[in-house]
């Protein structure tokens, strides 16, 4: 019966695999939602969308697929379906507080509650607003919109306002994203595995199906293969500037990292401030007694590694240009220079910027920080982070 909305997902661009869709069918066979529209919504897009910018995508297929159900007649919806008392009363269990579960036994319970509903939806005509019985508006009707009541059953209305509804009967609106917005930590994860680069290295220590069972068809009894474990073997070295103009962006790069920690086993860091010079450091709290000479990093880390800056590139533009511009020590080098010299020794790099990219031409120092890495400069949003993994990997 979910065929035509698999149909729908795959038509409105959204890259859904067969694997995914019998995933979805799997969980609702097993029950995982039940009487839930938001439920089923939730479940069919966690399933079935692996990419954020395609949430809007799915939004307007779900809502083009299941168009009728916000339609439904309260009425209709009663008839229809037998709402099992177990089931309401684990959702009261869940939602309503001991002193609103006495209340509504001490009317009946659940049964007396739903059969009234019934009784007043087939006496009631037309709209009824205020008041304590009609199912209405802003009353104190158990039935309706916009009152209160602490055992009621909402119908029509466009959201909780009391969150005090037995069962929810309201339209499901949908909010639309898109490439622009900035990244959470799991954002981020997703767009650095596009660095990832598969090998298999180390002991043979995990089981090769299918050698194994094209050995055993070959010599007739059980011969089991392995072969190493498939691991992630890209190198990134990532240079984080700290201090000045990017606090404001502390809590943002603070997940980058921690989702470049988790993605990456062979990871290094180091920190600079503004600009690139002749010193990094690991600790932010021992930056001047603990500094790394960055010849040391050209020397040291090989070509192959991946680099990374990650910065606003908001400065004074003798900061990069000139020796002696740093505002907080005495350069003997441009800072220029010093870029220069990381982005010939790590051919593959990249400059992250956390400021929206439309505030770019109004920094000069972004404009020359730009110039310097031939334009490769990306946003931290999920079309920026998206974009600078495939120049990296390139």
């Amino acid at each position: 019966m979910f065929l035509p909305f698999f149909q729908t997902l795959r038509a409105a661009g959204i890259p859904v695999s067969l694997r995914e869709y019998l995933t979805f069918l799997e969980a609702m066979t097993a029950g995982l939602v039940t009487y839930d529209v938001e439920g089923f919504y939730y479940l069919a897009r966690t399933a079935m969308v692996k990419d954020e910018r395609h949430i809007d995508r799915f939004d307007r297929a779900f809502s083009e697929t299941f168009k009728g159900l916000d339609a439904i007649a309260a009425e209709d919806v009663l008839n229809a379906v037998d709402l099992p008392e177990d089931w309401l009363r684990k959702m009261a269990e869940k939602h309503l507080s001991a002193e609103e579960r006495a209340e509504i036994e001490a009317i009946g319970g659940f049964d007396k509650l739903m059969e009234t509903l019934k009784k007043r939806l087939a006496e009631q005509q037309g709209r009824h607003q205020g008041g304590s019985k009609w199912i209405g508006t802003a009353g104190t009707s158990p039935f309706g919109a916009h009152g209160y009541n602490p055992e009621g059953v909402r119908i029509g209305q466009d959201k909780s306002r009391h969150q005090r509804a037995v069962k929810v009967w309201d339209k499901r609106e949908f909010a639309n994203l898109d490439g622009d917005v900035q990244l959470g930590t799991r954002n981020i994860k997703m767009a650095l595995r596009r660095l990832r680069q598969w090998a298999r290295d180390g002991a043979h220590d995990e089981l090769d199906l299918g050698s194994t069972i094209r050995a055993t068809a070959q010599k007739g009894y059980l011969d089991v293969q392995t072969r190493p474990e498939r691991r992630n073997t890209a190198k990134v070295l990532l240079f984080l500037d700290v201090g000045g103009s990017m606090d404001p962006h502390i809590k943002l790069v603070e997940e980058l990292f921690s989702a470049a920690r988790t993605e990456f086993r062979q990871l290094e860091y180091f920190y600079f401030h503004n600009c690139l010079y002749e010193g990094v450091w690991r600790d932010n709290r021992r930056r001047w007694s603990e500094k790394i000479p960055t010849w040391d990093i050209l020397n040291t880390y090989a070509s192959d590694y991946r680099c990374i800056f990650v910065g606003d590139a908001a400065m004074s533009p003798y900061e990069i240009a000139y020796p002696g511009g740093a505002n907080e020590h005495w350069n003997e080098e441009a800072g220029q220079t010093w870029l220069d010299r990381a982005r010939a020794q790590w051919p593959s790099n990249l400059w992250i910027n956390p400021v929206p990219q439309a505030h770019w031409p109004y920094t000069q120092s972004t404009q020359m920080i730009t110039q310097i890495f031939d334009g490769q400069m990306v946003p931290m949003t999920l079309e920026g982070l998206d974009r600078g993994m495939r120049a990296l990997t390139r």
